[in-house]
């Protein structure tokens, strides 16, 4: 005889259940926005594919971000909130590295299933003899140990983002020894994730030579432009989306960066805009006169953790409780400047250097780790760097500490590129 399941059973079975796909959802949408381009090697891959279509639904809604989900990989087109942000991208990444990845996607997509880590290396260095590129003295070669390691930090962002998968090799060989296939490397190329690098509404090769933007800001802009609608709804719509963009890919929105429009409806929907974003993605609210932030007390949700361990991240601390400090005293201009900075971190030596490591200790390392702490501050939008001073922003007001034994929530910045 079959045992009847009883009412109370069945509903606390049914709550489990509705508990464990809210977790999950929030999981795989936090994961997403960490990692828009997602393959099969990530973790949390497979949560991605099982909550697919209520995270297309959620992102559509709230952000206007398509997000596409395969067997093969997933891929969040997600839009950059702030073309003017030049703190964002890869780690470790400059103009030049930027240059080779694209030139590395270029060969790739040229290539057959399979590739060579020389191979794809001889391809790039023909690539880069183009005139547009030698016209602003971009050249390429392999003859050094520092080019070629060029190259295999590309290959291992592309490896990291599933473009590529190792067969056979080892990239530090082919660095130190390149000598073709005694020293080198084979990969697979997974054609579907390469083809959503770009996240861009229009490609930058769609464009004929002479009508292409010139200027850096118009490129992006034209790259990433979407269609809006002309009535009421279209506006409102855009707006939304704009701001819910920066809430999720920035530390915190302040009122007086926003035009007139987008400021109206920020200060009318604040509050149900955080209300709807914190639900889903597990952040915390903070709301003040200045404008909204959105912190997370994990830590997870972000590329530059403060607090956290090491001797920079330690200066960075200190610097920003004496910058808040500043700002709450109203020092003169003269206190913010980043020699300033530097001064004051010498002088913390003293105090607080048996706890860091020996080269900070050093006459002369405090400009250095001034320059590491405000690089850190402005990513996380506490300071704004300007030619004759430093301009603390309100929101570093939360870690003017004092003597208290406060631990300060997580500051976050979303990582990476929108474009990559």
């Amino acid at each position: 005889m079959n045992a009847r399941r009883s009412p109370a059973g069945s509903r606390h079975i049914g709550e489990l259940q509705a508990s464990h796909q809210r977790d999950e959802f929030r999981i795989a949408l936090r994961a997403l926005l960490m990692q828009p381009l997602m393959s099969p090697i990530h973790e949390d891959f497979p949560a991605v594919r099982r909550q697919a279509d209520r995270l297309r639904e959620w992102f559509l809604r709230e952000a206007g971000w398509m997000l596409n989900v395969e067997r093969d990989g997933a891929r969040l087109y997600k839009r950059p909130a702030n073309l003017r942000d030049a703190t964002r991208g890869l780690k470790d990444y400059d103009k030049r590295r930027y240059v080779l990845l694209c030139l590395a996607c270029a060969v790739l997509e040229r290539a057959e299933p399979q590739i060579t880590l020389n191979l794809l290396g001889q391809r790039v260095m023909q690539m880069a003899i183009d005139p547009p590129l030698a016209s602003r003295k971009f050249e390429f070669t392999l003859r050094s140990a520092a080019e070629r390691r060029e190259l295999v930090v590309v290959c291992r962002s592309l490896l990291e983002l599933g473009v590529l998968q190792r067969v056979a090799g080892d990239e530090e060989s082919f660095v130190h020894d390149n000598r073709g296939a005694q020293a080198d490397a084979l990969y697979d190329i997974q054609r579907r994730m390469l083809a959503g690098m770009l996240a861009a509404v229009r490609g930058p090769s769609t464009w004929a030579t002479a009508d292409a933007p010139l200027d850096l800001e118009d490129r992006l802009r034209a790259m990433v432009t979407e269609h809006v609608g002309d009535d009421e709804e279209g506006r409102r719509t855009a707006l939304r989306h704009a701001l819910s963009r920066r809430l999720l890919d920035d530390p915190v929105i302040y009122a007086d960066s926003l035009d007139e429009d987008a400021h109206a409806y920020f200060v009318n929907q604040r509050g149900a805009m955080a209300d709807r974003l914190c639900r889903a993605t597990g952040l915390t609210p903070e709301q003040r006169a200045e404008g909204l932030a959105l912190t997370d007390e994990a830590g997870t949700l972000t590329d530059v953790s403060m607090p956290a361990e090491g001797t920079e991240a330690h200066a960075t601390l200190l610097v920003a409780e004496h910058l808040a400090a500043q700002l709450r005293t109203g020092a003169s201009s003269s206190a913010l400047t980043e020699k300033a900075v530097a001064a004051f971190l010498g002088a913390a030596t003293e105090r607080y250097g048996r706890f860091w490591r020996k080269s900070a200790r050093e006459p002369g390392a405090e400009h250095e780790l001034a320059q590491t702490a405000l690089d850190r501050l402005e990513k996380l939008q506490l300071v704004v760097r300007e030619p004759s001073r430093i301009r603390p922003l309100p929101a570093i007001s939360r870690f003017a500490l004092g003597d208290a034994e406060v631990q300060p929530v997580q500051a976050r910045q979303q990582p990476a590129s929108s474009l990559f």
